[in-house]
C-alpha cells in the first residue's frame, strides 16, 4: 500500500463524535445490524398499509437524504426505505473494508434477505445504479422494478468533467486534495458538487443549501470519509474494467424486471449519450430525458421522476392483471412487446 493512501479503517474502532444525522420531517431513521455490515435505514411511515415496498439506493458521495423528496413525493404510492450504503451517510465502514460495486450490492441484497420485503420496486443513482443493476441481475426474486437515474454504466469516452472524480480511485490522489483544500469551507465544497452535479445549482434552495452544508461538515469529521469516497470511486473504475458476465452491460441484459432510465441533458458525470445505449441494453425498459437536468434528477426533478414511476407502476400493474386474466381463461396473456424503449424528453419541472 502506498504511504499516501488512507488505510482501511474498521468500523468497530470507528466511534466519532459528531452531530447528529438530519432527520426530515415525517421521516424516521433505524440501524440494522448484518452480518459484516450496519446500515442506517432512512423512511417514512406508510401512508396506508399493503402499498407495494421500495428501497432506494444513493450514489457516490450520497446518502439516503438524496431521496427524502422523491420519497415523500411517492407517499402513498410505495412503503419507501432509502439505505445509506456502508462507509456513507449515518452506516459505518464495512467490516471488511469492501467498498467495491459488489461489496455495495452484497450488502443491499443482506438488508433485502433480512427483511423479507422483496420484491421491491429498486431505485438507484450513479454509483447506485450500479449496485441496483448488479442486484437485479444476480437476485431478480428481490426486484419488482428497476428505476435508474444516470446509472454509473461503463462508458468508453468519460466526460471531461468526471476526470477529476474518477481521479480519486488513484492511491495517494485524496491525500493531495484533502491538502490542496484544507482551507476550504463546508460551503465552498456543498457548492462545488452542486455546480457538478445539478444541471441548475440555482434550483437548490438556501435551505437545502444550509442542511447540506451541515451534513457535509459533520461527514469530514469522520476518520473514514475519504476512505469510503476513494475506495467506492476504486470501485466503479473496476467495475468499468470487468468483462464476461461479471461486467455491468452484460448484468443489465440480465436484468428481467421492468426498467425506467431517467438521464439529465446537462449530466457531467454520465454521458447523456448513453442513454440510448442503456435502453437497449435493458430488455424492458423506458426512458425518460431530462434536457434541463443534472446528475441526481430525483432532487432537481422529483415530481417528473415521480410521475414517471407512477406511469411504469401502472403499467406494471395492468400487466399483471392482465397476465392474471389469461391463465383464468386458460389462454396465455398477451404482455406486449418487450425490449423497448419509450422516450420522454421533459424540459422543465412543470412539464
Amino acid at each position: 500500500m502506498s504511504s499516501t493512501e488512507s488505510p482501511s479503517v474498521s468500523a468497530a474502532s470507528v466511534l466519532p463524535r459528531v452531530a447528529p444525522v438530519r432527520v426530515g420531517e415525517g421521516e424516521r431513521l433505524r440501524s440494522v445490524g448484518l452480518p459484516g455490515v450496519t446500515l442506517t435505514i432512512r423512511s417514512r411511515p406508510p401512508a396506508r398499509e399493503g402499498l407495494p415496498p421500495a428501497l432506494f439506493v444513493h450514489g457516490l458521495g450520497g446518502s439516503s437524504q438524496n431521496w427524502s423528496v422523491l420519497m415523500a413525493e411517492l407517499d402513498g404510492v410505495v412503503d419507501g426505505e432509502a439505505v445509506d450504503l456502508p462507509g456513507f451517510g449515518d452506516s459505518p465502514p464495512p467490516d471488511d473494508g469492501d467498498y467495491s460495486v459488489t461489496g455495495h450490492a452484497r450488502a443491499v441484497i443482506r438488508l433485502l434477505d433480512a427483511a423479507g420485503r422483496g420484491p421491491v420496486h429498486l431505485f438507484g443513482n450513479s454509483l447506485g445504479g450500479a449496485v441496483a443493476t448488479r442486484v437485479a441481475a444476480v437476485r431478480p426474486d428481490l426486484v419488482r422494478t428497476l428505476t435508474l437515474v444516470s446509472p454509473a454504466l461503463p462508458e468508453l469516452r468519460i466526460q471531461r468533467s468526471a476526470v477529476p472524480t474518477g481521479l480519486l480511485a488513484v492511491p495517494g490522489v485524496a491525500a493531495l486534495f484533502t491538502r490542496f483544500t484544507q482551507g476550504w469551507t463546508a460551503e465552498q465544497r456543498v457548492r462545488g458538487v452542486t455546480a457538478l452535479c445539478y444541471g441548475d445549482p440555482g434550483r437548490v434552495s438556501p435551505e437545502a443549501l444550509r442542511h447540506a452544508v451541515e451534513e457535509l461538515d459533520r461527514r469530514l469529521q469522520l476518520p473514514y470519509f475519504w476512505d469510503a469516497m476513494t475506495r467506492s470511486a476504486r470501485g466503479i473504475v473496476n467495475a468499468y474494467t470487468l468483462g464476461g458476465q461479471h461486467g455491468l452491460w452484460r448484468q443489465a441484459e440480465r436484468v428481467l424486471a421492468p426498467v425506467l432510465l431517467v438521464y439529465g441533458g446537462r449530466d457531467q458525470l454520465v454521458g447523456f449519450r448513453m442513454a440510448r445505449k442503456a435502453a437497449r441494453a435493458f430488455r424492458d425498459s423506458r426512458l425518460l430525458s431530462l434536457p434541463d437536468a443534472g446528475h441526481v434528477a430525483m432532487m432537481e426533478y422529483p415530481d417528473v421522476v415521480a410521475r414517471a414511476f407512477r406511469e411504469l407502476l401502472t403499467e406494471v400493474d395492468d400487466l399483471t392483471e392482465r397476465e392474471a386474466t389469461g391463465r383464468d381463461a386458460g389462454r396465455p396473456a398477451d404482455a406486449g412487446p418487450r425490449g423497448t424503449a419509450e422516450d420522454a424528453t421533459v424540459t422543465g419541472a412543470g412539464s
